[in-house]
């Protein structure tokens, strides 16, 4: 907050200078950095230190906000190794020549009140600042990066990362020099020049590649976007790295949101501490998740959709929700035109036909289906590809209701004139493909007519659930009378 004192902001607060001073030396902050959490100039609060200027009580309030997040105290002075969550944050230079470098500038305020929060709320977090943000921090370039990201990966412990650094996203050369910190200096002497820029790599997509059991929460900027906009840009980022939750935020119009892999969207406000401690909520309660992961079966074949092992009232079902536009594809650079939402039929000797992950339901017919072989709780195998994410929740839900044996889930809203009382569930602490998830569904399942059963999950979408001898055509009308099928839960995802 710049200090542009107004009129009605002229009101003393009870803060005098060296209570500033005392706060300053709690937070364990120099002068500089405390002018940069409170968005000052450094001879600004130098005078309030002083007593030179008067804190005004807005001042005060934000001072106030800043400590009770505990923010400045979270990074002890010996780094806890076995911390299981970890904090990024701070700017990174990308080295051209002999002082000349890109960079990404960015100084650690939002790692700080992220790292702030969770110790606030009593988690071992561990804090780590590149050398923009903490002078005394080894981390400074792209490689360094790098290096830390492959550390916090191989700690056993690491259960959550916020990976908030804003990484450099070109590498720069110029003419046939290597780049590098010793690279032969540029000479202004020798007039205009030209440098060619790459595209760096991106981390964050690697660190649950082999660690799944890892939490991601990643950032995306964007400036002067729509809502909209920021929520595509934010879902591109999460589908192609496997990241569990982003927080996108807009520097121009300061609006930010969180989103999920659901293709949902929470937490859009303007108020930044709002959607920070809304992230961190999340994060915290969708870690606890259980999760079941699929071993595929290499070279094995799928089920074709015209397979007599798909029953014709799914078959019709899905047909139609496809035709009417219920799957809409969200175009990501590794997979290509991929849909949300999942479909099964119960098959032969406990196992399950399921829709295939990272696919195109539009495109059924040539992709097909993937049979899975549940065996218990912690064990699944596939036949024919990567099995939907939804398969535990498939699992579950024909545990528990045994006389059920078509499951059709897609991301549509609730018309606002739905007549049937559809029940509601909340989706906020649960990831979906997470047994907990699969048991919220289930359980707020309820028979809706004679053979159908249905439940809303809030921003999501519905599960409907039906015998295999209730005509397709009854289902058909179930979902079109209650659900919008042209509209998306989240939004819609073209560009």
């Amino acid at each position: 907050m710049t200090d542009t004192t107004r009129p009605q902001d002229s009101e003393k607060s009870a803060m005098e200078a060296s209570g500033l001073r005392a706060w300053r030396n709690r937070m364990g902050w120099s002068r500089d950095e405390a002018a940069g959490q409170l968005n000052l100039k450094r001879d600004t609060y130098k005078k309030l230190e002083n007593g030179q200027r008067p804190i005004t009580a807005r001042l005060a309030a934000e001072i106030d906000r800043l400590e009770k997040l505990g923010a400045g105290r979270v990074q002890p002075p010996v780094a806890d190794a076995r911390a299981a969550i970890h904090v990024v944050g701070g700017g990174t230079i990308v080295h051209v020549r002999n002082h000349l470098a890109l960079a990404a500038p960015a100084y650690g305020s939002t790692a700080r009140e992220i790292a702030g929060i969770c110790t606030r709320l009593g988690h071992s977090t561990r804090l780590t600042l590149t050398r923009m943000a903490d002078a005394s921090s080894p981390y400074e370039t792209n490689d360094d990066m790098a290096r830390l990201a492959g550390e916090i990966v191989d700690n056993p412990h690491t259960k959550i990362v916020f990976w908030n650094p804003a990484i450099c996203d070109f590498n720069g050369s110029i003419d046939d020099v290597a780049p590098g910190r010793k690279a032969q200096r540029m000479k202004t002497a020798a007039g205009e020049t030209q440098m060619k820029l790459t595209p760096a790599d991106k981390i964050v997509s690697g660190i649950r590649k082999e660690r799944k059991d890892i939490f991601l929460v990643a950032f995306k900027t964007t400036t002067g976007a729509s809502e909209d906009e920021m929520y595509l840009a934010g879902l591109k980022l999460m589908k192609g790295a496997h990241i569990n939750l982003v927080l996108v935020n807009d520097v121009v119009t300061r609006m930010n949101m969180v989103i999920c892999p659901e293709e949902a969207r929470y937490h859009v406000t303007t108020e930044r501490v709002e959607a920070l401690e809304g992230l961190v909520e999340m994060a915290l309660m969708r870690s606890r998740a259980t999760f079941t992961r699929s071993t595929v079966v290499e070279g094995a074949a799928g089920v074709e959709w015209k397979s007599e092992l798909i029953s014709d009232n799914l078959r019709a079902v899905v047909d139609h929700c496809i035709k009417r536009g219920a799957y809409k594809p969200v175009q990501t650079k590794t997979r290509g035109a991929v849909t949300a939402g999942h479909f099964a039929v119960r098959g032969p000797d406990g196992k399950i036909i399921t829709s295939r992950r990272w696919s195109n339901f539009n495109l059924l017919k040539e992709n097909g289906m993937v049979l899975i072989e549940p065996r218990g709780r912690d064990k699944v195998i596939a036949y024919g590809g990567k099995p939907s994410v939804g398969g535990q929740s498939q699992r579950i839900i024909f545990e528990e209701h045994p006389a059920l044996d078509n499951i059709v889930h897609f991301h549509c809203p609730l018309k606002p004139d739905a007549p049937d009382k559809i029940p509601l569930r909340d989706q906020r602490p649960f990831e979906c493909g997470s047994h907990e998830c699969g048991k919220n569904t289930s359980d707020g399942l309820r028979e809706i007519e004679d053979g159908i059963w249905a439940v809303m999950l809030d921003q999501h979408g519905p599960n409907i659930v039906y015998r295999s001898d209730v005509p397709a055509a009854r289902v058909i009308d179930l979902i079109e009378r209650n659900f919008d099928l042209d509209d998306k839960t989240g939004g819609h995802v073209h560009d």
